[in-house]
């Protein structure tokens, strides 16, 4: 190509960011982090946090950047993955853009405030951001749509779900966890079974707690493991 060459796209980062409930939604609902557009395209939709890339900048550091910016959350200290990259032609009415997207699972996420360069930021319900198609800009019910089930599949393979438990957690909390995320109900006894067996996923620590006013329940800790062998299977 030569002298013909010439750049022809931009690149955006936009953050899928999941929890479970806040103080105004109960912690058995999932959960993603929206943000309201205060210009064109889009305006006064919904979508994703996220924004264009700087030149000086990585696709990290911009995704870290973006999430500040437009929600007040600082992501420092935030594990960020990359989930997918979207780069068909029309996603963006402003030119052609390249959408990088990360995923974020945040077990006590603060409360968002709005930005500058956004009206509003909240958390909502994934199950309701995603009943309606058209909520969101852009692309991004596809995009996170994606998040969700990377989320699902993390949940098979990894001991992600006890970080959204407290430091001590009975089978129970974590088999809820689980149900909330993968939206469907899983048998108790099975799912004790797997848990207790799979090396390293939890570790008892020797005490039980009543709280729920029915039989004492056995507490547990997060275990060592860093992936989960053999993995959890979501019910078919």
């Amino acid at each position: 190509m030569g002298n013909a060459f010439r750049l022809n796209a931009a690149v955006s980062v936009e953050l899928v960011v999941l929890t479970l409930g806040t103080r105004t939604i109960p912690n058995d609902t999932l959960c993603a982090l929206l943000v309201q557009r205060l210009y064109a395209p889009f305006r006064g939709r919904w979508a994703l946090p996220g924004g264009f890339v700087e030149p000086d900048e990585s696709l990290s550091g911009a995704a870290v950047r973006a999430l500040r910016e437009e929600t007040n959350i600082r992501a420092d200290r935030i594990h960020l993955e990359q989930l997918a990259t979207y780069g068909e032609p029309g996603r963006d009415s402003r030119g052609r853009v390249i959408g990088v997207a990360y995923l974020a699972l945040i077990p006590n996420l603060p409360a968002p405030s709005a930005g500058s360069e956004v009206s509003a930021a909240a958390i909502w319900s994934v199950e309701q951001v995603l009943a309606d198609r058209g909520r969101l800009a852009f692309d991004h019910h596809r995009i996170l749509t994606d998040g969700v089930e990377r989320a699902r599949a993390k949940l098979e393979y990894s001991p992600l779900a006890t970080a959204f438990c407290g430091r001590e957690f009975t089978v129970a909390d974590l088999r809820r966890v689980y149900e909330v995320v993968w939206g469907t109900d899983i048998d108790p006894r099975n799912f004790h079974r797997k848990v207790t067996t799979t090396p390293g996923f939890v570790e008892a620590t020797g005490r039980s707690t009543s709280r729920d006013g029915g039989r004492p329940a056995r507490l547990y800790r997060a275990g060592p493991a860093r992936a989960l062998h053999p993995p959890m299977m979501r019910p078919s």
